[in-house]
């Protein structure tokens, strides 16, 4: 192995950590873009403001909104150097088994950009703001395949039928959640701007459709864990799955007795990014060979 090659596998490491990490932040910050109600502190696009790429003094959006949208719009140019780096370091290395992998999240930021602007543009339309957060999820999978994968590449096995076929529903359940939960939340008061314009269902109908789903994800949690009985990696996975899909659980219905204050709001945004990546590590689990999976 030569020398470039073993500094870009020592790189990869760090690099995709970083990437994973910095997706899951822009679903976060993106949280305090909405909550703080910011969302046009920047109200054009690729500008903040008409002639000016920065927020610019006494702007009528005020500098408190301006700059916390502005710093959201930053991280996406943080994410393409990370994207940049991780890139590299697979080329590098010679890891032809995550190129794919790589490039996904190199163009996946630019069409989040896109996605963003579009936002902005139809002044916060809850379908781009959905969809920007759907794509974010997309991303987030994608940068966790690669973090997982960082050691060496993995072969993909065929599990029991009956564990492949619960595990997939399981994954598809996952994202059935966070879809409905960008239902609720576009039908709720946090908007990111008070002129905003909202799906209209009802809050509180959405709001339970989306507790219903999350109950059959835990039966469904249950008989994964069952049905991977002989198996210690795919349990503890599970088990980390349950812990957080429990307090994410716990989040939502208080937040939903209490009136949606926002720093809940923040904490279940959170929650469903670590809810999302828990449940995709569990995919991973049962899809590839245990003894490529070095990270656990």
């Amino acid at each position: 192995m030569s020398r470039t090659v073993r500094l870009a596998t020592r790189v990869l490491a760090p690099a995709s950590g970083l990437l994973l990490f910095l997706q899951a932040a822009l679903v976060v910050t993106g949280g305090a873009v909405r909550l703080t109600g910011s969302g046009l502190g920047c109200p054009t696009w690729p500008e903040c403001t008409p002639g000016s790429y920065t927020p610019v003094p006494h702007q009528a959006e005020g500098q408190l909104h301006a700059w916390i949208e502005f710093g959201n719009r930053l991280l996406t140019f943080v994410l393409v150097f990370a994207s940049i780096a991780v890139l590299l370091a697979v080329l590098r290395a010679g890891r032809k088994d995550l190129r794919l992998l790589a490039a996904g999240q190199f163009f996946g930021i630019f069409g989040q950009g896109v996605l963003g602007g579009i936002t902005v543009l139809t002044d916060l339309n809850p379908i781009p703001v959905a969809g920007h957060l759907l794509l974010s999820i997309i991303l987030i999978a994608g940068a966790t395949s690669l973090h997982s994968r960082r050691c060496a590449p993995v072969t993909f096995v065929k599990a029991s039928s009956l564990t492949s076929k619960i595990s997939l529903t399981h994954i598809v359940t996952s994202f059935i959640v966070i879809v409905l939960g960008t239902l609720v939340t576009g039908s709720g008061p946090h908007a990111g701007d008070l002129q905003a314009k909202r799906f209209g269902f009802d809050i509180r109908t959405m709001a339970w459709i989306h507790a219903d789903v999350v109950i059959a994800l835990l039966g469904l949690t249950l008989a994964l864990y069952i049905a991977t009985r002989t198996n210690a990696l795919h349990r503890r996975r599970i088990t980390i799955f349950t812990i957080i899909a429990l307090a994410q659980g716990a989040i939502g219905y208080i937040q939903y007795f209490t009136g949606i204050p926002e720093i809940l709001v923040a904490a279940h945004l959170l929650g469903a990014t670590l809810v999302w990546i828990a449940a995709w590590r569990i995919r991973i689990a049962i899809t590839t060979s245990p003894t490529a999976v070095q990270f656990s």
